[in-house]
């Protein structure tokens, strides 16, 4: 009798190491999955670019410097884009982030690139990419930090350590400018 006790108890401990090992492999892949996604929106975006740099080529033909900084950045961003590089693709992010906005703003300055279609059509596209990318990153770091909390609970962590499980990083924004409230006057 004290045999089979032995034996249920050793079952149960197997059973609930093995579960909690699955657990730990499940969310792994949940976040892989997860940066998989993010990986195939900034492929989409990143083909986008080129499109949108050469219709502004047409018009701001002078604003040479502008156009080779977003091509820069995205350039950076496409080196970057990979699981174990998190850091260095979120910074590329931000960079590209910050390019584009000047060349957005180069529309102010060109009244025949602000009424083109195509440019339009573009600048559109992007912002729906852009929408797209926003709720792939948080799917992203709401994985990262289940992930995360899971390897640092115990008996998890137990395991976690035992079989290599480590710490995830998030896709976090560097930019300061992004995370300001913006400044709304009524005159």
């Amino acid at each position: 009798m004290e045999y089979i006790i032995l034996i249920g108890v050793i079952a149960v401990i197997i059973l609930l190491f093995a579960g909690k090992y699955n657990r730990l492999v499940t969310l792994r892949n949940r976040v892989k999955n997860a940066w998989s996604q993010i990986d195939v929106r900034l492929q989409q975006r990143n083909d986008l670019i080129p499109n949108l740099v050469n219709t502004v080529k047409g018009y701001a033909k002078h604003e040479s410097e502008t156009l080779e900084r977003v091509i820069q950045a995205r350039n950076q961003l496409m080196a970057a884009q990979s699981e174990e590089n998190v850091k260095e693709a979120a910074k590329a992010e931000n960079q590209l982030q910050s390019t584009l906005k000047s060349l957005f703003a180069l529309r102010e300055s060109y009244p025949d690139l602000k009424a083109n279609t195509n440019f339009l059509d573009l600048q559109e596209k992007l912002k729906g990419m852009e929408d797209k990318l926003a709720s792939v990153r948080q799917y992203y770091s709401d994985s990262v930090t289940r992930y995360n909390t899971e390897i640092e609970k115990f008996p998890a962590n137990l395991i976690a350590s035992m079989f290599g499980f480590k710490a995830m990083e998030l896709f976090e924004v560097e930019n300061e400018e992004v995370r300001k409230a913006p400044k709304v006057k009524f005159d």
